[in-house]
């Protein structure tokens, strides 16, 4: 059965996503691309989540981690009255997509963006990857509001 819910972002459940990011950065990184390594700065995301500002949501089935949705909850840069969460990185195990626990994992960040006061919500993705995540956050309630365009630039 699948659940998902809210948990801490701690060295428990750090060390449980870990398990999961070689997998996430072998199908998505465009980095890896172009040969920078995974290093997460885990220091900053525990730092991040101690005052308040992670918001992490887990995909479960039956106990075992098989997706996550980690997030940014500050006031906009721009918007400074604006709470705005903004997703930092979302993965579903690609054995386990498909029988809707992306829409549940969706679901259940919004509603906790919603009783945290959250305002605006933002989360991206991949091109490459869009038709399979934008039938999933359509289907949540989100629509496409911006591209983004990236250059990665030689070192020297």
């Amino acid at each position: 059965m699948l659940t998902a819910q809210t948990e801490d972002l701690n060295n428990g459940t750090l060390d449980e996503i870990m398990r999961l990011l070689p997998a996430h950065y072998d199908e998505l990184s465009e980095h890896k691309i172009v040969g920078i390594p995974l290093d997460p700065q885990f220091d900053l995301y525990l730092a991040r989540a101690a005052a308040g500002q992670v918001l992490y949501v887990t995909l479960r089935d039956q106990g075992e981690l098989i997706g996550y949705l980690v997030s940014f909850v500050a006031p906009g840069m721009h918007y400074r009255s604006c709470l705005t969460a903004t997703a930092d990185i979302f993965f579903v195990k690609p054995d386990r997509r498909g029988a809707d626990g992306g829409v549940l994992l969706g679901k259940t960040w919004i509603n906790e963006c919603r009783r945290r006061g959250v305002q605006l919500m933002q989360i991206g993705m991949k091109t490459r990857h869009a038709v399979h995540a934008r039938r999933m956050l359509e289907s949540c309630g989100f629509a496409e509001t911006e591209v983004m365009f990236w250059q990665f630039l030689d070192k020297g």
